[in-house]
């Protein structure tokens, strides 16, 4: 480790003396699946409780309206649970932005449910405690740390913990949209993208879409050409989409819904595919490629299609700002005896949306761990202080003027 000065010095020994493991072992011991409203609630107090150790003001907002698409077509209201927003000093001449998530894969029915030493007091394993509860406690020893600084004046920011990252975020990207307005930078606590604690680097885009095809029943023996089958164009939709894959594209028709008696042509179906696009020029041409399809599927069958969804990660190239951002991780790693490196991946984050806003954001400050939305999920205990450090040497240098 580096000599640090005296005043990152004392954030980085702050940090060490951080309750995070408490933390995390308590906010993981609580459900809070994305559709368990009761357990998001009961988390969201523990964690207004937490984090209203900082300054600021701390509410808890209600999520956007969104709706979704059952099996018959129709579309229903989908309930989420409230996000957490602080923000701090919102005059102070560096601006920053934070964001993690509260919610989990796991429902309140899943057998996943209880926190275990997988390694006694070295590998903790339990449901959400790498994602990313672990990650919501370095993020508050960071900012706590950050705030005992002489120079925590220079620095104000938001912080959103949603209720509803696992599900795409629906009901906070607005709420996320409109924190990342004119900050210099944001750090997001995902877990690493290894478990040596390699940052995830650039991400592909995310589109869900749910096809609803409406055809026209009739009696499969007397007059089938009568009806217009939607099942059979579901399926010529679903075979038109896999065909349309090619580099900078991964489009995974996933699940048709439809059918009936067999001696009933079908005139109801849902087509669910998801689409990765790699650049948001990838993306427009994804968005082009799904309405021409339809367009010819419609007409090839002599249906109506609705098309409901879209692009709800953005892809996330990394540009000069972003790579500076990396760097300067980097070094505050190495200042603090830790390799730090990046790596592209699959996956999708709220880091896509707040890229997609212009600001530059690493979105793996989270622990080191793995097996994450499995029953083998862990956490490295001693990546919630090493990661709590990093954080905070990361902030204080932005404070301080660090360009990107």
């Amino acid at each position: 480790m580096q000599s640090l000065p005296s005043h990152e010095a004392a954030a980085v020994e702050r940090c060490a003396q951080a309750p995070m493991l408490d933390q995390t072992m308590s906010w993981a011991a609580v459900n809070s699946g994305s559709r368990n409203l009761d357990g998001l609630g009961r988390v969201a107090g523990l964690l207004a409780d937490a984090f209203s150790a900082l300054p600021g003001r701390l509410v808890l907002s209600e999520p956007a309206p969104a709706d979704a698409m059952a099996a018959d077509g129709s579309l229903s209201p989908i309930a989420h649970g409230a996000n957490l927003h602080l923000a701090v000093r919102p005059e102070a001449p560096v601006q920053l932005l934070f964001t993690g998530h509260m919610d989990t894969v796991f429902a309140a029915d899943h057998p996943f449910q209880k926190v275990f030493w997988r390694e006694q007091d070295i590998v903790l394993g339990g449901p959400g405690v790498a994602d990313m509860k672990g990650g919501l406690a370095v993020m508050l020893a960071a900012l706590q740390a950050v705030e005992a600084s002489p120079i925590a004046g220079r620095v104000g920011y938001e912080v959103v913990i949603n209720s509803d990252e696992e599900v795409g975020s629906p009901g906070s990207a607005p709420l996320i949209a409109a924190a990342a307005r004119g900050k210099k930078a944001a750090l997001t606590y995902e877990p690493s993208a290894l478990p040596d604690g390699t940052l995830a680097g650039a991400r592909p885009g995310s589109g869900n879409f749910s096809l609803s095809v409406r055809g026209r029943s009739a009696h499969a023996g007397r007059n089938p050409e009568e009806g217009r089958n939607a099942l059979v164009a579901a399926a010529d939709l679903a075979l038109r989409l896999a065909a349309a894959r090619e580099a900078g594209m991964k489009i995974n028709p996933a699940r048709i819904d439809g059918g009936g008696p067999n001696n009933v042509v079908p005139d109801r179906a849902v087509l669910r595919v998801n689409l990765r696009p790699t650049t948001p020029e990838d993306q427009a041409r994804a968005q082009a490629l799904i309405e021409d399809i339809v367009r010819t599927v419609a007409a090839a069958h002599d249906v109506a299609i609705d098309v409901h969804g879209g692009f709800g990660r953005p892809p996330k190239p990394i540009d000069a700002r972003a790579e500076a951002l990396y760097r300067l991780v980097r070094r505050c790693g190495a200042d603090l005896g830790q390799e730090i490196g990046w790596r592209d991946t699959g996956g999708v984050c709220d880091g896509n949306n707040i890229a997609a806003c212009g600001v530059p954001v690493v979105d793996t400050m989270g622990v080191r761990g793995g097996a994450i939305h499995s029953e083998d999920e862990f956490l490295i205990v001693a990546s919630l202080v090493e990661r709590a450090q990093l954080s905070a040497l990361t902030i204080l240098r932005l404070a301080e003027g660090g360009e990107l």
